[in-house]
This record gives C-alpha cells, sequence and structure tokens, in this order.
C-alpha cells in the first residue's frame, strides 16, 4: 500500500544529473510495491528507440501513463524520474492519478548550471548502460552543455508557472541526504509519516 494512506504518483523533475534517477531507485527499494517508472526505461522496450529515440519517447510516454494509472489502482504509490519543462508533458500523468482516486506530487531537485555540468559529466565517466550511453549521444547531438543550459532555463520558466511543486536544493547534498529532504517535503504535505 502507499506510504501516505493515499496513493500517490510523486514526479521528481530536475534538470540533467540532479540525481532523479538515483532517487526513484532508492524510493522503490525502501517501498515495497512502489512502481519506479523510469520512462526512458520503458522507451528502451519499444522497438527501434536506438535508431529514433524521440519517435520511442512518445510511444514509451504514452505507455507510461497507462502504467501509472494502473499501478496508483492498486493503491500503491509511483515514483517517476522525468525531467519536464512544460504542463503539456505531465498533464496526462496529472489525470491519471486523478483517475485513479490518487494524488499527483511534484518534487524538483534543483541543481544550479555549474554543477548540473559537473553531475552529468561525471556521470558520462561511469559505467553507464547503454540506455544512458544513447540518451547522451542524443544530448550532444542536440548540442550537448548548451542544450543542457537550454533545458535548465525552461525548466526554471516552467516551475514558475507551477506554485504547488516541492523544492529541494540539491547542489551539496549527497544521495542520501537528498533522499531525506525530499521525504521530509512529501511528509510536510501528508498526514501520513514517510521512511
Amino acid at each position: 500500500m502507499s506510504v501516505s494512506g493515499v496513493p500517490l504518483l510523486i514526479h521528481v523533475n530536475g534538470p540533467s544529473g540532479a540525481g532523479k534517477s538515483t532517487f526513484a531507485r532508492a524510493y522503490a527499494d525502501r517501498h515495497p510495491g512502489v512502481l519506479n517508472l523510469d520512462i526512458d526505461q520503458v522507451v528502451s522496450m519499444v522497438g527501434g528507440w536506438r535508431e529514433d529515440f524521440w519517435t520511442a519517447f512518445k510511444a514509451g510516454r504514452r505507455l507510461a501513463v497507462g502504467m501509472a494509472e494502473t499501478h496508483l489502482r492498486t493503491g500503491h504509490d509511483v515514483v517517476m524520474p522525468q525531467l519536464v519543462t512544460g504542463p503539456h508533458e505531465i498533464a496526462e500523468f496529472e489525470a491519471a492519478a486523478e483517475r485513479a482516486g490518487a494524488e499527483y506530487r511534484e518534487v524538483v531537485l534543483a541543481v544550479d548550471k555549474q554543477r548540473m555540468h559537473e553531475r552529468f559529466s561525471c556521470r558520462a565517466r561511469e559505467n553507464a548502460s547503454e540506455l544512458d550511453r544513447r540518451v547522451d549521444e542524443v544530448v550532444a547531438r542536440g548540442g550537448g552543455p548548451v542544450l543542457l543550459e537550454r533545458i535548465h532555463d525552461q525548466l526554471s520558466a516552467y516551475l514558475e508557472t507551477r506554485p504547488e511543486h516541492l523544492v529541494v536544493h540539491a547542489d551539496d547534498l549527497g544521495p542520501d541526504e537528498t533522499y531525506d529532504a525530499v521525504l521530509a517535503l512529501l511528509a510536510q504535505r501528508s498526514p501520513s509519516t514517510f521512511s
């Protein structure tokens, strides 16, 4: 069951390298029954994703909406690490949560541009999966650092329109500290205690 009593769709937003996927894995690992809905992973299940990532991404996002709603209807939480920079990108997920009788929470892991670049560069050097390498290639072809900065600016503008989002300033936080900070924020919005 959900750790809050009401199923939650916890959307973890933030720039590349902020720690979205790390948080989502930790949350799912520590809460049995939670679905870690990493849309990039869903994309990699769509044939042709290596050759045409963006077409597969559109299909993956549609699949993810259905997966989120189905899982929320079981009474369990869904944690979704996904960069979103426009309301249209998340509207279907908000609607899916509402149809499932769940609550949608957007948590933003905020890092400044310098830290974003540092973390993204480190990520590229670690034991990257084929999917991570492909995403990095898509970013590089789109402009690399220039694209990352443009997305950072778009995210900042988007968040100004989202007064209900929760923010964790993660510039100087490690994974465990980030995890604790996110749970503390979620607990403030819930009558139950997260752990």
